[in-house]
């Protein structure tokens, strides 16, 4: 029974992740076709968005799952960086170089954060 409510909690945080993913693809492509913007100026402000997007499917996930916040938030991540490895290697026939893999060991440490704190906060809601 508890690997079918961390699934399901994993399930939620990886959706999260990726609805926010879309929802900034979309809007900075639109801002790229229609400014004079460039990729390389916005960089820092994608990867500011990466970060939190992941640290919010981490919470999402360890609300979800109620325990273990650290285990179900890094499991998220694991699986996400997994996900984007899978896209990378398939469609372009590239690994992760190293850059693109801190970027993913960051991302664990931060979603297993947001795990742990999406635990605490959903047990504190759970015992007003």
């Amino acid at each position: 029974m508890e690997s079918k409510k961390w699934g399901k909690a994993i399930l939620y945080g990886l959706i999260t992740i990726f609805v926010i993913a879309l929802v900034t693809s979309l809007f900075f492509a639109t801002l790229l076709k229609f400014t004079s913007l460039t990729e390389s100026s916005i960089s820092w402000i994608l990867l500011t968005i990466s970060i939190l997007a992941v640290f919010i499917g981490g919470f999402v996930a360890g609300g979800n799952g109620k325990e273990k916040g650290w285990l179900v938030g890094g499991i998220t991540a694991l699986l996400y960086s997994l996900i984007i490895l899978l896209f990378k290697f398939l469609g372009y026939g590239q690994i992760f170089t190293l850059e693109e893999s801190l970027y993913h060991g960051a991302f664990l440490l931060i979603a297993m954060l947001g795990g742990v704190f999406g635990v605490n906060l959903s047990s504190s809601r759970a015992s007003k």
